[in-house]
């Protein structure tokens, strides 16, 4: 089938390479199969197959895929039905940018290049001036009300005062991603100089600091919003053994629980407002009482929340992106 020949039916995901998907826990393949469901064609590429030609549209050489079933990634998740393909991004009913971290510069040109296929009528979610307007740790401090001391600087003297003042402090990259360069340092002080070389490169790099919150060994809640709305389940991830870090991606657990009252607070106060700038899908990291993170790139979870509760992230997910196309 030739996306021209259904446009109204064709949506467009432009996310890492189809054969690195664990789709036993992608949240986008979790989407294109309840997509797939509701009889849309599933059009897909990366990053580096977007192009931009002076006098002509932004283009994408995609390949149209449908699924096969499989379970498993070795059996072969999908099937190419029409060859790579250059094809106008206008003309996707809808394209989901779903590319994972980390924000670096080409990140930053995909959006630059899906803007302007928007210019030209393409419908892009989450918005590719939203994506560029949250990086994932700053905009927290946006809403400071919800979130635990914080200092984002590049001056040593500014972590050693705040070390001072809190005692026990986490540090971390404002470009990490799965858990990766985050430390911890107690009220002894042990390896903070060290650690801040590490980070900042002798001031080259901008770090954020953080008081740290004992709520961790609780786990780092991922609270999904999607439309505004909050799903009624979060994924706790919890850090196991000796491990500061709930991440999945540095061991920790995920447990399904239903949505904490301070969570649905949190979620139900930034929501509509980051819906209205155009992130149709976020994921707010909640530890304890406190936000921690606001994910607007790809963030994750459906299928483990799907998997131990029985709610359909991803139907919710369709459903609010119909919404938003009407």
């Amino acid at each position: 089938m030739s996306p021209h020949s259904d446009r109204a039916r064709a949506l467009l995901f432009v996310a890492d390479p189809l054969e690195s998907f664990k789709t036993y826990k992608d949240s986008t393949f979790a989407m294109m199969r309840e997509a797939a469901k509701r009889g849309y064609t599933l059009m897909a590429c990366e990053p580096r197959h977007l192009r931009w030609q002076q006098g002509q549209p932004v283009t994408a050489s995609l390949r149209i895929i449908e699924l096969t079933g499989a379970t498993e990634e070795a059996e072969g998740w999908f099937r190419t039905i029409e060859a790579p393909t250059d094809f106008a991004l206008r003309d996707a009913h809808a394209i989901v940018m779903r590319k994972d971290p980390p924000f670096d510069s080409e990140y930053f040109y995909a959006t630059h290049l899906l803007g302007q296929a928007e210019r030209e009528g393409a419908r892009v979610f989450n918005k590719p001036a939203a994506l560029r307007d949250h990086p994932e740790k700053l905009s927290i401090l946006e809403f400071s009300q919800f979130i635990a001391p914080t200092l984002v600087t590049r001056q040593e003297a500014d972590v050693r005062a705040f070390h001072a003042l809190h005692g026990d402090i986490i540090l971390k990259p404002l470009d990490g991603m799965g858990g990766m360069g985050i430390f911890r340092v107690g009220s002894d002080g042990l390896n903070l100089g060290s650690i801040i070389e590490t980070l900042n490169r002798g001031g080259a790099q901008t770090l954020m600091v953080q008081k740290y919150l004992p709520e961790i060994v609780h786990g780092d809640k991922r609270v999904l919003v999607i439309g505004g709305q909050p799903v009624p389940y979060v994924l706790a991830r919890i850090p196991q053994g000796s491990e500061i870090r709930g991440n999945l991606a540095a061991g920790g657990k995920g447990v399904a629980q239903p949505l904490h009252p301070r969570d649905r607070e949190i979620a139900q106060a930034l929501g509509p407002e980051l819906a209205r700038r155009g992130l149709l899908l976020v994921g707010l990291d909640v530890i304890g009482h406190t936000l921690t993170e606001i994910n607007v790139t790809s963030p994750t979870c459906f299928q483990e929340i799907m998997q131990q509760t029985g709610f359909d992230v991803a139907s919710m997910f369709m459903d609010a992106l119909e919404a938003a196309l009407r």
